[in-house]
């Protein structure tokens, strides 16, 4: 009986969940996502991948002999420790939130030369 009164206490509500990926939610306004870096406005410093408490950032030297950091989104807990700790603006966390993937490897945020 208590299983009856349950149904036809929740029959007139909408569903609480969405028909993904048909139709998705809009992230919260201080959502925090996937990074988004700029190369031309990092000088290199460090910090991000020295502050880093899932140390899912390290960083590499590029042919130019410019250290840039490399991000393991496979690692990260997006705390935007990053974020808040560059001096120059370069990592901006996105509300990007799909990162669904097969390997790890694509889970990795390398700098192109394109991006240089």
């Amino acid at each position: 009986m208590a299983m009856l009164r349950e149904i036809w206490r929740n029959f007139p509500r909408r569903p609480a969940t969405v028909k993904y990926p048909f139709e998705r939610l809009k992230p919260a306004e201080r959502y925090r996502g996937k990074q988004e870096f700029n190369p031309e406005l990092c000088v290199g410093c460090g910090l991000c991948a020295r502050d880093c408490p899932a140390l899912a950032i390290e960083m590499v030297t590029v042919e130019n002999g410019k250290r840039i950091p490399v991000f393991h989104l496979y690692k990260c807990i997006f705390c935007a420790q990053c974020e808040r700790i560059c001096p120059r603006g370069a990592i901006k966390l996105t509300k990007f939130y799909e990162l669904a993937a097969y390997d790890k490897d694509s889970l990795i945020m390398k700098v192109t030369a394109s991006q240089k």
